[in-house]
């Protein structure tokens, strides 16, 4: 009776009836797709991660109706397979630069931005939204006052195109005038008299702190555009005064370039800050896009391939159905090779050019990944322009690589780069 009951189970395994995700060419909404694996995720069904398998595919260890309506409304392509069927597939991967990961939980995901709408879009929160990917708003009150990251409430964390410095982004010479710089410039400062401050930039250089402390804790930190710079600027500069007194009222403090602790930053080194108000940039970090001739004439970077049984996070991060991406500009758009910490991991590379647009690396127990400019479906995006439409983008090889960063966490694989 056990062997009948036995050959039963080994039946029903093999007939079992699994959901498969295309994400090669043949899917039809990429995007969407992220938001049927965090909703299988967020049901406790275990979904399956072929990484370099048909551009990074999934596989839904389920054939749920609730799941397949779920795919069918939202034109994903899907397509039930057999457990048989799935193991053909992994077994194949032996020789090959493919692996099987499995992803287990729902990642817990928090965008750091102000609690008002700007006059700008965020490609993660645009995109979020579209694949249906809850996230929770935060912001300083919440990390400094409320100690959320102390409450392990959070797996990932996305930066707005936040000003860690405390220059307001630098828009001082551009729009100083404007009611919503100047009702901008009010609220930071009430907001860090309310927390304890006397300064805008003591209060975001202590932001910057409580934002590592959560990546060394072992969480996932992912960051765009000027976020990625001022981060670490903030972090070389937590005792100095690099703000110009046109913004501030109070002088930069001297020689302030020899003065900055880069043992204290995540990603770059060796870079130098620009003060001047009338620069829009930051600091060396970032690239010069005239000087590249990249305003007008678009640039193209390549996804770099890892070995899925060493760089599995590496990899993670790559997965899509294109290898050429077409570049974006933003305030942050491309980061130097020289001021990257050798412990990072570039994982694009531009033809000719001594820069990379995306990057990750390791601090303490956590990750962390930055990629420059501000929007995937539109290069030279201004203040003032309207969000994209992800409607008309459903297949963005640009926004997959936002999208492959959320569901790290999901996964137990924890190997880096040796």
């Amino acid at each position: 009776m056990k062997k009948f009951l036995f050959f039963l189970f080994f039946l029903y395994n093999l007939s079992f009836s699994l959901i498969f995700i295309p994400m090669d060419s043949s899917q039809q909404n990429h995007l969407k797709a992220y938001g049927l694996i965090y909703f299988s995720l967020s049901k406790g069904v275990k979904v399956k991660w072929l990484l370099n398998y048909r551009g990074g595919s999934f596989v839904v260890l389920s054939d749920s109706e609730e799941l397949k309506n779920f795919a069918i409304l939202r034109l994903i392509t899907i397509q039930n397979i057999s457990q048989n069927q799935l193991s053909e597939i992994e077994a194949s991967f032996l020789s090959k630069n493919q692996k099987s990961i499995e992803l287990t939980t729902a990642p817990r995901v928090a965008v750091y931005a102000p609690p008002w709408n700007m006059p700008w879009d965020d490609a993660v929160t645009l995109v979020l939204k579209y694949a249906e990917i809850p996230y929770t708003r935060i912001w300083d009150e919440e990390i400094l006052r409320d100690k959320i990251f102390e409450q392990d409430r959070f797996d990932w964390v996305h930066l707005h195109h936040e000003d860690f410095t405390g220059q307001h982004g630098k828009f001082w010479f551009a729009y100083s005038d404007e009611n919503w710089y100047k009702g901008r410039e009010k609220i930071f400062l009430e907001t860090a008299n309310n927390l304890g401050y006397n300064t805008i930039q003591e209060e975001k250089k202590a932001v910057a702190s409580e934002i590592k402390k959560f990546v060394e804790r072992g969480g996932f930190l992912f960051a765009m555009c000027a976020a990625t710079d001022t981060l670490d600027i903030a972090l070389s500069s937590l005792n100095l005064d690099i703000i110009p007194p046109e913004i501030d009222g109070t002088p930069v403090s001297e020689n302030i370039n020899e003065k900055l602790d880069y043992r204290n930053t995540i990603a770059f080194k060796d870079f130098k800050i620009i003060t001047s108000p009338y620069i829009y940039e930051f600091s060396d970090i970032d690239i010069d896009i005239a000087e590249e001739g990249i305003i007008y004439t678009p640039f193209y970077f390549e996804l770099e391939d890892f070995s899925v049984d060493y760089d599995v996070i590496p990899t993670i991060l790559v997965q899509n159905h294109t290898k050429k991406i077409k570049g974006f500009l933003g305030q942050t758009t491309g980061f130097k090779l020289e001021k990257l910490k050798e412990n990072l991991v570039t994982l694009n590379r531009i033809d000719n050019r001594n820069w990379v647009t995306y990057i990750m690396g390791e601090c303490g127990k956590g990750f962390f990944s930055f990629l420059g400019g501000h929007d995937p479906e539109d290069y030279s995006h201004k203040v003032g322009d309207k969000p994209t439409d992800l409607e008309l983008y459903p297949n963005s090889p640009g926004y997959r690589l936002i999208l492959n960063n959320v569901f790290l966490p999901s996964s137990k694989e924890k190997k880096k780069k040796t």
